[in-house]
Formats: C-alpha cells, sequence, structure tokens
C-alpha cells in the first residue's frame, strides 16, 4: 500500500486512451487479453468528452494481444462474407514492414484539451528469448489469468508453462512481487490438483 500511494496521488497524465492498428497484410487476427471493461468505442478516441484512465508517476500500463499471422491456421479465426462497400484489393499490395500502429491519446493534469502521439512498430521477427524480462512477465501474469478464468482462449495454457516462463522473468524484484508472483502460480496449481517440481 505505502509503495503504490505515491503513484496515485500526483497524476502525470489523465483520460489516456491507446488505439491499436494491425497491418493485416501480416496479421489476420487479433484479440486484446483483458480490459474488456474497459473498452472503448473506436468513434471516442477522438472525443475529449470522453472519460479515460489516469496514469499516476511512476506508473506503467501494459496492454497484451493475442495476434494470429497471415497464413497460420486457427480454429478461432473465423471467416466472414467480403465488404459490398469497402475498397478490395490484395493485402499483400501493403509492402510496409510495420506491424502494428499504436495512438495515444492523454490530456495533461490541468487542461482539457487532449495531446495525440503516433508510433509505427516494425515487425522485427524477433525470437522468444530476446524479449526482455518485463514482458515475459506480463505474458505469464495474462497467461496465469486465463487459466483462473478458464477462458475459451487459454488452448495450451498451463500452470507449468506460466510458472517456467515467470522463472525467466524475476529481474530486480526489490519487493518481492516478482518471486510471490511464482507462488501465487504454485499455490493455484496445488488446489487444482497438484504441481511436479
Amino acid at each position: 500500500m505505502v509503495n503504490e500511494l505515491s503513484g496515485t496521488l500526483f497524476t502525470i497524465a489523465k483520460d489516456v486512451k491507446i488505439q491499436v492498428e494491425f497491418n493485416p497484410a501480416k496479421v489476420q487476427a487479433y484479440r486484446l487479453i483483458g480490459y474488456e471493461n474497459r473498452m472503448l468505442n473506436k468513434e471516442d478516441f477522438n472525443d475529449d468528452q470522453k472519460d479515460a484512465g489516469e496514469i499516476g508517476a511512476g506508473h506503467t500500463v501494459t496492454a497484451l494481444y493475442e495476434v494470429i499471422p497471415v497464413g497460420v491456421k486457427s480454429d478461432f479465426v473465423k471467416t466472414v462474407d467480403r465488404l459490398k462497400y469497402q475498397k478490395t484489393g490484395s493485402l499483400s499490395e501493403n509492402n510496409s514492414d510495420e506491424l502494428f500502429t499504436v495512438k495515444l491519446r492523454y490530456k495533461k493534469p490541468d487542461e482539457e484539451e487532449s495531446r495525440k502521439m503516433t508510433i509505427a512498430v516494425p515487425d522485427n521477427d524477433e525470437d522468444w528469448e530476446d524479449a526482455s524480462e518485463n514482458f515475459r512477465l506480463a505474458a505469464a501474469v495474462a497467461e496465469f489469468g486465463m487459466l483462473l478464468r478458464n477462458s475459451e482462449y487459454k488452448s495450451k495454457a498451463s500452470y507449468e508453462q506460466a510458472l517456467a516462463i515467470a522463472k525467466t522473468a524475476q529481474g530486480i524484484d526489490e519487493n518481492g512481487y516478482r518471486s510471490e508472483f511464482t507462488d501465487l502460480i504454485k499455490a493455484a496449481k496445488n488446489l487444482s490438483g497438484g504441481l511436479d517440481d
């Protein structure tokens, strides 16, 4: 509580909104993991009258997407009829090496008009082993959450896999949160039927 309180006292940005656009030449389907209760309509992104979240000093926000690349077969990708009024053309015509674009809109604490940032993210085709410890921890937390909720999207997720990933993401753990998280995974697995050590 003491460690978290200072960040909530000093708001550095209010009405923070994030919008992600995936390149359809590289991504055939995607799903935001979590945040279901925080979703806005796409037109709300530019509407300064629509309230959104605040970010306090020292806080970070992580949004994870499950992405299915073009050409990968998946039971979760549903076919739909072509749109009648949308411009048609081969998605392969998009030569961009960009995987997605992130748009961020926020207001300074003492302002009522939002500012917008746009960042294009290239497809660097990096290996999982090169992912940062923070990213691996976030992935382990997401997998653990899907297991706890018995998500229809959990696929081959397991407590063992979540634990193995979390153990590779111990990093600097001044407050012990990361090791406490691995203990939570072990406890949940034990409650669900035992954990092999």
